[in-house]
């Protein structure tokens, strides 16, 4: 392994800012809301903290701990602590790969809803008419105008994973863009990436600060945040909202795929990665809260907006039916002219009973949306409604973006920097040389992803490709530093490296509370998938305009059990290589002895 001259970051504050540019990404804005809409609001906010500090921060303060006393990459780091834990570095590295297949996929979504957002109407505010002109399409009437650009025009669906088709050009040479960006942001190694992070995790904050502005004076937005902040205390007795807080925490700081100890073996020896692992954690978890007040400001907006919607048609229903004076009939009293309506002229209000609807601000506010789902639907749900929707279209994407380039920035380190530590390719492949071949390798598989049966492959990847893998990870890493490099010996490389042993809380947390925390998240992933039965996605019918649930093909199931256990098979595989490859060489070294006594 290559440690000698290793590059560094020229201040503590690059490798803080590389932390927090990878940390807090998309998860923040789409995840985080969803769990608290999901888990009654402020409510959610107590097992979400309590899971921070008895799981996120002691988790993310050991990678920290092991990337700056190994200094190397999470194969290296790993190799130098066992021999046969290697395979751990090489599991992160296989998980860090297929989260680089399908993240970046992402930031070609938002260049493509970037570049449309120049327009003078924007694209997903009105359906588009048929080829004779004479109407919408019917797609889109059926569904909305949103959800029609998101998987008619961004994506070409098809109707089931079966349904292949050629590459959406449009979206693979946006992709192309996204790769081609990361490249140059990487290019140099950690010298590049230093100064890119500035403006990677700066520049998000202010797209938030400017929407919490302009979300808060929305009309309706203060219902989105009173939601919010309404805690529901029920949900503190659901096992599920626990669980869900534990596995957010977990994702969002980025546990397991290795570009914490990528990043942090670019340390000094004696830099104090114990405050930074405090000071980024809490920032990622504050951001989160941050921005899921500008979320909900802006659900509150587009919930508001619906809700009075539908009062209107329902006003105008009225008038229309039974010849009401305009001034008697009001929003605001809508459920009394139908509940009077119904005792005096049951007839007609029977006839027109199928287009009565139920209005409820409680219920818009109730639907809770995650993912691409909300990001590039109900946010262009909103924004349509804004004024000067294409300027705050902009912004938005570009956040977007930011958050996503800025992840990607981690992801493909942590495949970079274990390669780059094995001296065959240090000496074979400059750095330029390297980067460069990863992120086409990457390309070209992601393409798949650009086809009409893409998205389906991408739900495969994000829902199955990292999480079993990294539960098991992260379990194996702190019982490895726990009970096999053991707790004495790296209190004493803490001490070498910060002059001070960590005190009794990390030691608590290391020994005793994050591994049996692990252990009850992996155990329930495992029980949940057995019982799940035969996994399902959600394919897109275009003839009702929703989502439908369908059960993976053999073959998709088949691909889901390689995803599930070609990451974790790692371990045992390359433990089995290194018991191998020592007892040979003990043989070949017992014969040489015997040779040489003859």
């Amino acid at each position: 392994m290559e440690k000698e001259s290793r590059p560094s970051w020229d201040n503590p504050m690059q490798f803080v800012l590389a932390c927090v540019s990878y940390a807090v990404g998309l998860g923040n804005v789409w995840r985080f809301p969803y769990l608290c809409q999901m888990h009654g609001g402020g409510g959610f906010m107590i097992p979400y903290l309590i899971m921070l500090f008895v799981e996120g921060i002691p988790l993310f303060y050991m990678e920290l701990a092991i990337g700056q006393k190994m200094r190397l990459g999470s194969i290296g780091a790993w190799s130098a602590i066992s021999p046969y834990l290697g395979g751990l570095g090489i599991a992160s590295v296989v998980t860090s790969l297929y989260l680089c297949l399908y993240y970046n996929v992402i930031n070609a979504w938002s260049f493509w809803y970037l570049f449309h957002s120049f327009q003078a109407v924007l694209p997903w505010s009105d359906c588009p008419v048929n080829s004779n002109r004479t109407a919408y399409l019917e797609e889109c009437e059926v569904a909305t105008p949103t959800q029609y650009f998101f998987f008619r025009e961004t994506l070409n669906i098809s109707s089931s994973i079966d349904e292949n088709g050629g590459v959406h050009m449009g979206l693979a040479l946006c992709l192309l863009l996204a790769w081609l960006i990361v490249y140059l942001f990487i290019v140099k190694g950690v010298k590049s990436t230093g100064k890119v992070v500035y403006f990677t995790a700066t520049f998000p904050y202010v797209v938030l600060i400017i929407y919490l502005i302009r979300g808060v004076t929305l009309h309706g937005a203060l219902n989105g945040v009173k939601y919010m902040f309404t805690p529901k205390m029920e949900q503190l007795a659901n096992p599920q909202t626990w669980i869900n807080a534990a596995t957010q925490i977990f994702f969002s700081l980025g546990l397991g795929f290795g570009s914490l100890i990528a990043f942090a073996s670019y340390n000094h020896h004696n830099n104090n990665f114990e405050n930074q692992a405090i000071t980024v954690s809490l920032i990622n978890s504050g951001t989160s809260i941050f921005a899921s007040i500008v979320t909900f400001s802006i659900y509150g907006f587009k919930a508001t907006f619906n809700y009075e919607s539908c009062l209107e048609r329902m006003r105008l229903l009225l008038m229309n039916t039974f010849e009401l004076a305009e001034d008697t009939v009001h929003i605001d009293n809508i459920s009394f002219w139908i509940t009077d309506l119904n005792r005096t002229q049951p007839e007609q209000i029977a006839a027109i009973a199928s287009r009565i609807e139920t209005c409820s601000l409680e219920a818009e506010l109730d639907t809770a949306v995650e993912g691409t789902g909300l990001a590039f639907i109900v946010y262009s749900e909103a924004i349509k409604n804004m004024p000067a929707a294409q300027l705050w279209s902009v912004l938005y994407f570009f956040m977007l973006l930011l958050l996503g380039m800025g992840s990607m920035l981690g992801n493909v380190t942590a495949i970079i920097t274990p390669l780059r530590d094995f001296k065959v390719l240090a000496h074979s492949l400059s750095n330029e040389t390297l980067n460069g071949l990863v992120c086409l390798f990457c390309l070209l598989l992601g393409f798949g992803f650009t086809t009409r049966s893409g998205n389906y492959w991408f739900t495969m990847f994000n829902e199955y490709g990292a999480t079993f893998s990294l539960l098991f990870i992260v379990l194996l890493e702190i019982v490895t530093v726990s009970y096999i490099y053991g707790l004495k010996r790296f209190e004493k490389d803490i001490e070498d490296m910060l002059g001070r042993r960590p005190n009794w809380y990390w030691k608590i947390m290391w020994v005793a509370v994050s591994p049996l925390l692990l252990i009850s998240l992996f155990v329930f992933y495992i029980l949940n998938y057995i019982q799940g039965g035969a996994p399902t996605y959600q394919a897109w019918d275009k003839d009702v305009g929703r989502s439908v649930v369908k059960e993976y093909p053999v073959y998709g199931q088949v691909f889901i059990t390689l995803l599930l256990v070609s990451s974790v098979s790692c371990v045992p595989l390359t433990a089995l290589y290194a018991f191998c490859t020592r007892h040979q060489r003990g043989q070949f070294q017992t014969s040489i002895v015997q040779l040489n006594m003859l």
